[in-house]
């Protein structure tokens, strides 16, 4: 089943950034959120994730709607957020065993799946380091494992690559496809068109808050006259057609 999402209108304090949105991400399929900034990307996400209440249309993820049954929506994602956040007074291992216990696995094989991320993403000898002591990519892997380690139904990622080094995104891409071929949703969003083109089933286009475009990499680059390698262009086509109409 997946996320649907159907004729979705919200946004902050009044101000409808989203009009009547629609699209699905369904079971074992990883979608790319994509758009110019102020497009409607995070005001999405943080619907999704449930920051924000929808002004009309729905939210579903597995058959569970996220107004009438929030705590059961909620409990099947894991969401790795653009910028870090991390307690200061808790240590690494400290985090994951919150993370972990939050979600009820805090457990022999969860940690087992746990030592295995830790040593994917070199911080298996961190355990006991405060976030005082993480660089910025570092702080990026740990959420990348506080998430990863869940195996949630529905994984949703912002900037996946941010601050992370090319080995690191490397493996960034494997779990996402490990997570897809065990039967969960993935939704990302990215400005690295090109790169994302590699490993995303489709990619869903928002223009200023309404979906213009939902397909494969190839439909994509078709519909824009671009090669797949060169689908980072289409950010500048979309910059001047907003400034034409400006």
């Amino acid at each position: 089943m997946g996320l649907k999402i159907n004729n979705l209108s919200g946004g902050y304090a009044g101000n409808n950034v989203l009009k009547n949105i629609t699209f699905d991400v369904p079971d074992g399929k990883i979608v790319a959120l994509i758009g110019l900034n102020g497009a409607g990307k995070s005001t999405t996400v943080n619907h999704v994730i449930g920051e924000l209440q929808p002004q009309m249309g729905s939210i579903c993820l597995n058959g569970t709607n996220i107004v009438s049954e929030p705590t059961m929506f909620k409990s099947q994602i894991a969401y790795i957020p653009e910028q870090p956040i991390l307690y200061d007074e808790l240590t690494l291992g400290e985090h994951l065993h919150l993370m972990l216990a939050a979600h009820d696995i805090d457990n022999e094989t969860s940690w087992t799946r746990v030592a295995s991320l830790l040593t994917l993403f070199r911080l298996e000898n961190k355990l006991n380091w405060l976030p005082i002591h993480f660089s910025k990519g570092m702080r990026q892997k740990v959420m990348l494992v506080s998430a990863f380690m869940l195996n949630a139904p529905l994984l949703i990622v912002d900037e996946p690559f941010l601050g992370l080094d090319t080995l690191a995104q490397r493996d960034v891409i494997q779990l996402i496809q490990e997570q897809a071929r065990l039967g969960n949703s993935i939704l990302i969003t990215t400005h690295l068109l090109a790169s994302a083109a590699s490993f995303v089933d489709q990619f869903v286009v928002l223009y200023e808050g309404k979906v213009r475009f939902v397909g494969s990499p190839s439909e994509l680059a078709e519909e824009n006259q671009l090669s797949v390698n060169n689908l980072d262009e289409l950010f500048d086509l979309m910059q001047r057609e907003l400034a034409n109409e400006g």
